[in-house]
This record gives C-alpha cells, structure tokens and sequence, in this order.
C-alpha cells in the first residue's frame, strides 16, 4: 500500500460466488493474499476461502506456529485439530 489505508483496501468482492469443486477432493481453496485485499499487508494474516461439494475433504495439513479460525457460513462441516505437547485429537461438528 501507497499513502493510508482506506476501507477499499480490506474488500473483496465476489467471495459469495461458489467455486468449482468438480475434483477428486470435492473442495476448493481461493487463496486470499493482500495482492487481493492490500489492507492484510503487514498484518501476518492469511485467508483462504473453501467451496465444498457434499462429503468434499480439506485434507490433514499442518500450520506450524500459526492459528486456523473457520467460519461456516452454509451447510455443515466436521473440523478439527491435534495439538503438539501432548498429541491430543479434538473434533467439531460445525453448521
């Protein structure tokens, strides 16, 4: 960003149209970077937006050091997470 920040500088549009989930994952992911959304630029947040099909899969990964926040906004989704120190499993329905 060049000069102050302004609210256009922390929106995206078009979020709301759904993504092709015709693959083997039944999922899509629309990276969000701050070439998108400027204002994110030097606040060390990173977004990401996922489309999925029914019984579609966002498969294990890992975020070394970093927080995951979901927000479902249709429809249902089983998350969860293991913690290091101890390895402990948790799980959620989320709607």
């Amino acid at each position: 960003m060049n000069g102050p920040p302004t609210a256009d500088d922390f929106f995206l549009s078009g979020l709301d149209i759904p993504r092709s989930t015709l693959n083997p994952l039944g999922s899509n992911v629309t990276h969000i970077t701050m070439d998108l959304i400027p204002g994110l630029n030097t606040l060390n947040i990173f977004l990401a937006h996922l489309d999925f099909a029914p019984n579609g899969m966002n498969p294990p990964h890992t975020h070394p050091r970093a927080t995951e926040v979901l927000q479902v906004l249709k429809g249902t989704i089983y998350a969860g997470f293991v913690t290091s120190n101890p390895n402990r499993h948790f799980t959620k329905i989320l709607n």
